[in-house]
């Protein structure tokens, strides 16, 4: 393996278990707030926050589109996916004015249930997650649909589809 090989190969372990510490952060945070407030106070706060980090980073990588770009918007972000979109591997399905892509794998879901997290607890903080979804893309005027992980959904993550706005 030449230098650059083996470069990206630490870069791509290195940025999953970054992935994964983000992970074991939702869950530290929501295990905390959970005690303090209760489950689903501790779910209303992280899920704002989560929402409000999603628009900031909308408003910087998405400033040029809008409600009726969706499968532009969406192209945008599969093209900026982790490790050229291993980290986050999509089934995409593509029309003229919507597109929609099944996450396969979510180095956060794996993280969580390697903590051995329970069914219950894995769909809350998989929706708390998807609140980021939720903000980036409901930030440029699109409409967003998601459908996060729950138990019975099979082993893949969440399912996200985006189309123009009606005018």
């Amino acid at each position: 393996m030449n230098d650059d090989a083996a470069r990206a190969e630490t870069l791509s372990r290195e940025l999953d278990s970054a992935f994964r510490n983000r992970a074991d952060l939702y869950r530290l945070f929501y295990d905390e707030l959970a005690g303090e407030y209760g489950p689903e106070k501790a779910e209303a706060i992280m899920v704002s926050v989560v929402e409000k980090r999603g628009q900031e980073v909308a408003a910087l990588a998405f400033s040029d589109f809008g409600p009726t770009d969706a499968r532009q918007i969406g192209e945008a972000f599969l093209a900026v996916s982790p490790d050229g979109g291993r980290m986050y591997p999509t089934d995409v399905e593509r029309s003229e004015t919507e597109i929609s892509f099944e996450v396969k794998r979510c180095p956060l879901k794996d993280a969580w249930m390697e903590a051995g997290v329970g069914d219950e607890k894995l769909a809350t903080l998989c929706r708390i997650a998807g609140a980021f979804d939720r903000g980036l893309f409901e930030a440029t005027g699109v409409r967003f649909e998601n459908v996060t992980w729950t138990p019975g959904h099979g082993s893949g993550c969440c399912h996200i589809r985006l189309s123009n706005a009606v005018a």
